[in-house]
């Protein structure tokens, strides 16, 4: 397990394409998840990509994660990002390197998007760069853990 990486994506991330698309893009769960393999591959890594809408399942995966020695995780957690401490201490719980992502740049949105609790529990945020955020934040976790890249 120690070459998987887990890909969460938090709630209404389901809706990508079809849900404010002139704010998400239109890019579908499914093409971020087909990045995401695309990605991990080149690094030779897989990618385990999970979607919930639930808080309490999200925490499962990443404790189902820690329990597998993954390599480590990208979480996109949407709106729990901004409130949930029950993520935030998941993720330090499990001791895994972890990238937080947002497809839009939060910190030019609403206010209450400016703070994130899963931000303080990761080593790196990427947001703003639409779903190519999904790729730079596995380019930099494969680097955080000395994956090269495959020729």
């Amino acid at each position: 397990m120690a070459n998987t990486i887990y890909v969460l994506n938090g709630p209404n991330l389901n809706l990508l394409g079809t849900r404010e698309p002139e704010t998400y893009g239109h890019a579908t769960l499914k093409d971020v998840e087909a990045l995401c393999h695309g990605t991990a591959t080149h690094y030779g890594l897989a990618a385990d990509c999970r979607q919930s809408n639930r808080e309490g399942e999200l925490i499962d995966f990443i404790h189902e994660a820690g329990a597998k020695k993954a390599a480590g995780i990208i979480i996109n957690a949407g709106g729990y990002s901004h409130t949930s401490i029950a993520i935030h201490d998941a993720l330090i719980g499990v001791k895994l390197p972890a990238v937080e992502v947002h497809v839009t740049n939060v910190h030019a949105r609403e206010p209450f998007r400016h703070h994130s609790f899963v931000a303080r529990a990761a080593f790196a945020t990427l947001a703003g760069f639409g779903i190519e955020g999904y790729r730079l934040a596995i380019a930099g976790l494969a680097h955080r853990i000395g994956a090269a890249a495959k020729a």
